[in-house]
């Protein structure tokens, strides 16, 4: 060896599934196999690469993770379409789009050609969390606010968790503690009790999400969520709704449009 000269160490081997994976990742990324297209089966894989059924199995786990696959029982694997169902951020609450009588959600969903759907979890008086207790102002230390659950699905497929909480002394008694609110959902009952939206406030992170989130949204291993802690101010800045959803970033973009003032 020359003086002054060093040798680096071989970069490490890839293992054959991940190989496999990537090759696979490239040819749908270049458009070789496109939206819709059955993926080889497992022993196809492991004859054209030379490996075990395991290792090809194990490489379509790591393709589907990345959700650029997905398994159709009795079927086979097809290469999965890339879909986003956008939050329209600051359009959602728009007047003219309450002029259709449909909920933000069912009207962003039809726009996208996606068929909503909204399950009512539970609607129950609670103790809030501090930060939502902090939004809306209310005490913290006691049972101070009306919680509704809600679950939505986008073509059957879970893409949030909505949980929306409202003071407690406003809602009790009220068409807002039952599943079915009626005409433009709880923003209407809410005008009617005063409070007409008139700014919005939205703070949004990424984060892994718990065990029971991943459940419900039946989230693969590894897919982040996107939350969105949404406030509703009224025509004199009060805070009156506080509402988590909780995305699965897999299938969730967001789009804001605003004034630059």
């Amino acid at each position: 060896m020359l003086f002054g000269m060093t040798t680096s160490a071989p970069p490490p081997q890839q293992p054959p599934s991940r190989r496999i994976a990537e090759e696979l990742r490239a040819e749908i990324e270049a458009g070789r196999l496109s939206p819709g297209d059955k993926l080889p089966s497992e022993r196809a894989l492991a004859e054209r690469y030379g490996t075990a059924r395991n290792t090809a199995r194990e490489a379509i786990r790591l393709l589907a993770e990345q959700g650029l696959v997905t398994a159709k029982q009795g079927r086979g694997v097809f290469v999965r379409e890339p879909q986003r169902l956008f939050r329209f951020g600051s359009d959602r609450y728009s007047s003219k789009n309450r002029e259709t009588g449909l909920t933000p959600f069912r009207l962003e969903a039809q726009r996208q050609g996606k068929t909503a759907r909204i399950d009512v979890v539970s609607i129950d008086r609670e103790t809030p969390p501090k930060d939502i207790a902090e939004r809306l102002n209310v005490p913290s230390d006691e049972a101070s606010v009306l919680h509704r659950e809600n679950h939505y699905f986008a073509d059957d497929e879970p893409v949030q968790i909505v949980s929306t909480y409202l003071r407690w002394d406003e809602t009790q008694g009220t068409a807002l503690m039952q599943p079915k609110t009626g005409p433009h959902g709880i923003y209407g009952r809410l005008e009617e009790l005063g409070h007409v939206m008139t700014r919005v406030r939205d703070e949004i992170s990424a984060r892994m999400p718990t065990p029971e989130e991943a459940a419900v949204l039946e989230l693969l291993p590894g897919v982040p969520v996107l939350e969105v802690l949404h406030t509703s101010l009224d025509q004199d800045g009060v805070p009156f709704e506080v509402s988590r959803y909780v995305h699965r970033a897999d299938q969730t973009g967001l789009l804001y449009e605003l004034p630059v003032e």
